[in-house]
């Protein structure tokens, strides 16, 4: 079972995230690259809704194939090139977040390998074996 850390002398998490999470020895580890929005067909919707759902669904697929899900991922890192779009991928992520909620970040970045990009997702997950 996983452990939630949210001490009283840090301040409570902004958005549906902990501040920490600990996973018990044994547990399997996924590691996923970031993923980015866009389809097998390459192409690249022009909303951040669109692409954050893109990322979230391609994440989805990897966690089933390493026979996982979302109530394993302990740790979200996402990338955003404008902060206005923050509401907009938290309602996306908070989704897919299952309890606990995973540890989160949310960074602002000057722009990704094709300019169209919006949103990077990355995420690690664990699956308790023991």
């Amino acid at each position: 079972m996983k452990k939630v850390f949210n001490p009283p002398s840090v301040r409570r998490p902004f958005g549906h995230y902990n501040h920490g999470l600990l996973v018990p020895p044994g547990a399997s580890l996924l590691v996923t690259s970031g993923q980015l929005g866009h389809g097998l067909d390459d192409k690249v919707p022009e909303d951040i809704g669109a692409q954050a759902e893109l990322c979230f669904e391609a994440i989805k697929a990897i966690l089933a194939e390493a026979e996982m899900s979302f109530a394993d991922v302990i740790r979200i890192c996402a990338f955003v090139t404008k902060r206005e779009d923050f509401p907009v991928y938290m309602a996306v992520r908070d989704r897919y977040t299952l309890d606990p909620k995973p540890v989160s970040t949310l960074i602002i970045v000057g722009g990704f390998t094709r300019p169209e990009f919006l949103v990077e997702v990355e995420v690690t997950a664990a699956r308790i074996t023991c």
